[in-house]
């Protein structure tokens, strides 16, 4: 799968996703960095590259449809320091390989991955 990772998280996230066999770039390599969330987006759909972040406007169904695009990753915890993170990330791997990201919204918390699909 291929993902974009959001200037609001780690880049260690991209090296995580690359070490579970996944392309990932991240929005500060790709010079995005301040850009508005709808031309991140756009960027994300263009390279087919599912979104990770920490911004919850990107779980918005109305505003981001998942129908629409490669689909989101978006982080929810109680701590958002860098460890909790990794941890997270490192957490969910194994769902990455069993299931696509693509046409849904993931929001993935300490206990659990919500899954918010288009329908």
């Amino acid at each position: 799968m291929k993902f974009k990772v959001d200037e609001n998280l780690p880049a260690d996230v991209a090296g995580i996703l690359r070490e579970g066999g996944h392309d990932a770039s991240t929005v500060i390599e790709q010079g995005l960095g301040g850009a508005p969330d709808a031309a991140i987006m756009e960027v994300c759909r263009r390279e087919g590259r599912a979104l990770v972040t920490l911004d919850l406007g990107f779980s918005g169904i109305r505003a981001y449809p998942p129908a629409a695009g490669p689909g989101c990753l978006v982080v929810r915890l109680a701590r958002q320091d860098r460890g909790s993170v990794l941890c997270a990330i490192r957490s969910v791997l194994p769902l990455l390989k069993k299931r696509t990201v693509s046409g849904a919204i993931r929001v993935i918390d300490e206990w659990r991955v919500r899954i918010r699909e288009a329908g």
